[in-house]
């Protein structure tokens, strides 16, 4: 190749090897800014001038061109394996960036695996996980009371046994019994109740190292956001349902005491219409009598039924959103049957940022 691109006559047919103690050096003329780069002198002729001391002809090879060519072409070689490198590497970091930037299939992919923000890539994202999780802080309340035995949940806050419920489980209460999750029984004391927002603590007697829920924010709760609901009813302890939150701040009355004719306490034993609320003017489940307090509820489809009241609202996360408190139930009506139906999706729960600032007045037993 190197030989086919010379031009007849440019060079003279002298064989003396004398001018190549300094091979193929530029003269001044015929290689101005031309490199020899082993393979040819491509696009440049040697025009108009001659090896110095030539008469003409193709000067033989030197014993060393070889060589010449050989290391002439480790460049080359070299500068393509740094250009193929080079490719790789750009194209790593481009992919990179693209990560860094949330750009790109990859970053799609990888960022959903990674963060973690969808429901179904944690146990916290399930209903499983959640009831694993919150279902230890989760308690059924017994309440003896003149009028019978009802049955209630209630939720852990504290190592030490403090558990919120509704104060229409406990009102009027001569003894409460509380059973854990484990079977564990303690007897426990009422700290402090609100009638106006149907809330109550309690504390259990020489309790420690008790699991705990966390209580969460429900100003950050959306129609929609899935949820579970975990209590004890008919007496059945640690029974989990889910749904979603259906509606926001629906205006709920209930009955502030035990003083409404078909009784507050959600009993097992004495029959009565359960769990009495008011809504849109209307009573059901009973008569809440005269004594009333109304407060603005989540409303949400998960099953609810008596025995749930004052268990816990949960999101997806496992935090508290909710005390459950109140439940439609239809064929408990003003027929006055006594039979009591089952959850038909219309449920609600004292918001949890309610009880938070309930907290400090119900520990110094303000209102009771």
């Amino acid at each position: 190749m190197t030989e086919n691109l010379r031009p007849s006559g440019a060079h003279s047919t002298d064989q003396d090897p004398t001018p190549y103690a300094s091979p193929y050096a530029d003269d001044g003329t015929a290689h101005t800014g031309t490199a020899y780069d082993g393979t040819a002198h491509t696009g440049t002729a040697h025009t108009g001038t001659a090896y110095a001391g030539t008469a003409g002809g193709y000067p033989p090879p030197p014993p060393y061109a070889p060589t010449s060519r050989r290391r002439a072409k480790r460049p080359v070689a070299l500068l393509a394996a740094v250009a193929l490198a080079a490719g790789v590497i750009g194209g790593g970091t481009a992919t990179l960036v693209g990560q860094l930037n949330g750009g790109g299939s990859a970053a799609t992919g990888s960022g959903g695996a990674v963060n973690g923000t969808t429901v179904s890539q944690s146990s916290k994202g399930t209903v499983s996980g959640v009831a694993e999780a919150v279902s230890p802080a989760i308690v059924e309340i017994g309440a003896a009371s003149s009028a019978g035995n009802s049955t209630g949940s209630g939720v852990v806050i504290t190592e030490d046994g403090e558990i919120v419920t509704n104060n229409h489980v406990i009102s009027g209460a001569q003894q409460i019994q509380v059973t854990l999750s484990t079977g564990k029984t303690y007897t426990a004391d009422v700290v402090g109740t609100d009638p106006d927002k149907d809330l109550a603590l309690i504390k259990l007697r020489n309790a420690s190292g008790l699991k705990t829920a966390t209580l969460g924010d429900s100003s950050q709760v959306k129609v929609g956001d899935q949820v579970v609901a975990i209590g004890s009813p008919e007496g059945l302890t640690g029974t989990v349902t889910s749904g979603i939150v259906s509606a926001l701040d629906r205006d709920v009355t209930v009955a502030k005491d035990d003083s409404g004719s078909s009784g507050q306490g959600q009993g097992q034993q004495g029959g009565g219409q359960q769990w009495p609320f008011e809504f849109g003017g209307q009573q059901f489940n009973g008569d809440t009598g005269e004594e009333t307090t109304t407060y603005k509820a989540l409303q949400t489809d998960a099953s609810l039924n008596p025995g749930n009241s004052g268990g816990a609202l949960i999101n997806m996360d496992g935090e508290i959103i909710g005390i459950n408190s109140a439940m439609y139930a239809p064929s408990s009506s003003a027929s006055g049957s006594g039979s009591a139906a089952g959850s038909v999706g219309l449920g609600f729960a004292i918001p949890v940022n309610t009880l938070k600032a309930d907290l400090d007045t119900l520990r110094a037993g303000d209102g009771s």
